[in-house]
Order: C-alpha cells, then structure tokens, then sequence
C-alpha cells in the first residue's frame, strides 16, 4: 500500500478534532466538527481550509507567455501584473488535462496553481511542450497554503495585517504581504461561492498561521474546515471539481466553461481545433443541475434515464446543507437538458423522479 502523503499541517489535525481521509492520495481533513456545521460557518461567518497539498509550478522565461497561449485555452495576455486567471488545459481532442489559476506576477513571470492529484500528469503534459526559452520550475514542496473563506473573512485577516486587504480585489493578489509576521502572497479568487482569500506561503508560515488565524476569528466563529465541507459549497456554487465535472473525457465547454475557452485569441492553442467544432456543432452533452422530486440523494456516478433511454449520468450530488434540497450535477445528452425536463435517476437499483434545474444552486 502506498504512504498517503501528508501537508505540514498534518500534526496539527488532531488538535482539533480532525478525521482524515485518503484525497487523491493525501491524507487530509474531511472534517472537523462536521460537515453541515462547518458549511454553515462558511456561508454565515468563515471557516479555515488546510489546501497545502494543491501544486504550484512557476512558468517563467522569455517565451513564458507564448508558451503559456499554446498550452491554455483562456487568453493569458489579458493579464496585468498581480492579477489571476481561471483557465484548462486541453487535449488535441477537446478533453480536459486539467483546471487551474494563472497568477501573473511580472512580464513573463507566472505562478501557475494545478489539482494536487495532477501534479506529475500536468508537469509531464507541459513539459512535452515546452521551448527552449521557457523555465519550468515545480514549487510545490516550497508552499503551503491556507483558505479563508466567508463573510467574516477580511475583517479577521486584517487584524493580522497592516496591509489593507480591501484594496486586494477579486482575482487580484499581492506578494510580501506581512501577515503576523511571515511574509506571504495573499489572493482573493475563492472556491466556496463565498468572499474570502488564499494564503500561500512557506510550509513554516503556514504551520504558524494556521493557529494564530483561528485564534483572531474565534469571536467571529471562525472555524477549521474540511474537505466535506469544501465540496458542498463548491457545489452550491456550480463550480466544478476535476475528475467529476472535468476529466479527460468532458471538455469546458460540455462542463459550462465557455468563458474560459478563448477561441478567438491569435495564438493557436492545444485542443482549439476540437472544441472550436464542438462549439460550432453544440456539445454533444451538457452539465445540468438536477434536483430530486422523489426521496433520495443522487450520488456521482447514478445513471439518468428518460424512459428507457439512458442519457447520462450524475457528476456530482448531495443533500444541500444550504437549501435543504437533494441536489445534483449531471451530465446529459444535449437534447434532453432543458430545464423543467423530469428525468428519472437510478439510485440503489430504483428509478426516482428529478428535475433539471438552473444553476448555480446558491448565489451570495
């Protein structure tokens, strides 16, 4: 059996009640208290994510941005110094190598965040690509990184700081930010459908963050998040997990990224020429949200039907901490994806009614 890898926070789980889990090979928190309360803290106050084990690789050089054109679909030009992007890397046939941010830190000079999961596929995959005037520098084992995330989140985080955090606006960042004494990089792009910011930094500052953050938002009630949590509330969001909603096989536009995919831009890109005909063609299939009408949770991986023709299946589900609702992602032929369309969904080898509805499920 392979050792889970663990984050340098690992030792400090217990302290408050973590449960661990295998995620992608780590071993990190599921929770801490629970899962609904900790979502609840997140929608209503903030909650403090452990996100160390995602990947950090610096592009830089001087054909960093062409490369970087070549290998995304989104335009990295458009991006000034100390701002981020959420973009994909594709392959030649439209499928999804991998979701990731692009944070601009200077002229050709960039800090891309990949899915810890994908760390060796995604180096693998740029370096069959890259040119001789590029640098390719996998940084992961250098940070650690932390997730403040929810309404509470600024005012907390200012207490640490000197640095005034309402200048840093939503994907923006700032490097050397001085937060109780450690010098970090402080973004503001979020994955809980919340306000908040992502603190990366030496494994070191992070280990002393982590306590000294809760410990200025306990009043506020602040408290530890984990994984559980983290997927509800990307999932209220609509925003997508790889390895559900994005794989190898479902590209951004069937998943509802067409705002990532720039094919418009001069540069040619990996995977253009598939998704610029699946855009000319429509998707064959797209991402829907679902909700129950019948008693039961749709789960990923539950087949969907119309009659006896079966026409995708879910992604995603769960019963939503936040409307009370069973809810989920699916993934349906195109024809059958109009909303108010009831469909029905196989759980535990029983047809239950649904209904396709809009998303995102929650909005702040």
């Amino acid at each position: 059996m392979t050792e889970l890898k663990r984050t340098v926070l690992f030792d400090r789980y217990a302290e408050y009640g973590g449960k661990t889990i295998d995620f992608g090979g780590w071993e990190l928190p599921v929770q801490f208290s629970s899962i609904k309360a900790e979502h609840e803290a997140v929608r209503t106050k903030a909650g403090l994510f452990d996100v160390s084990h995602m990947g950090e690789v610096v592009v830089r050089g001087e054909g960093a941005l062409a490369y970087l054109q070549k290998l995304v679909t989104n335009d990295v030009s458009k991006l000034k110094d100390g701002q981020a992007q959420y973009t994909a890397m594709c392959y030649e046939n439209g499928g999804t190598v991998d979701d990731l941010l692009i944070y601009k830190r200077a002229d050709n000079d960039y800090l891309l965040v990949v899915n810890a999961s994908n760390i060796e596929k995604d180096l693998e995959w740029m370096q069959q690509y890259v040119s001789e005037n590029v640098e390719i520098d996998n940084q992961s084992d250098n940070y650690a990184l932390l997730a403040l995330q929810g309404p509470v989140a600024q005012s907390v985080l200012q207490k640490l700081t000197d640095e005034p955090l309402a200048d840093i606006k939503f994907f923006r960042f700032k490097e050397n930010v001085n937060i109780a004494g450690h010098e970090v990089l402080v973004s503001r792009t979020g994955y809980t459908g919340e306000d908040g910011f992502e603190i990366y930094g030496s494994p070191e500052a992070i280990h002393a963050l982590w306590p000294a953050i809760l410990e200025a938002g306990e009043a506020e009630g602040v408290v530890p998040a984990g994984l559980g949590a983290r997927d509800t509330l990307r999932f209220e969001a609509g925003l997508p997990l790889y390895g559900q909603e994005l794989s190898k096989d479902i590209s951004p536009l069937e998943t509802g990224l067409g705002f990532v995919v720039k094919l418009n831009k001069a540069e040619d890109f990996i995977g253009k020429e598939a998704l610029a005909a699946q855009k000319e063609n429509g998707v064959p299939r797209k991402l829907v949200g679902v909700e129950m009408i019948d008693k039961g949770i749709p789960r990923t991986g539950y087949k969907v039907f119309i009659g006896d023709e079966e026409i995708g299946e879910v992604t995603t589900g769960t019963q939503s901490p936040t409307l009370k609702k069973n809810i989920g992602f699916a993934l349906l032929k195109t024809e059958h994806t109009q909303e108010g369309t009831e469909v029905e969904i196989e759980v535990r080898n029983r047809r239950l009614k649904a209904v396709i509805i809009p998303t995102p499920f929650y909005k702040r």
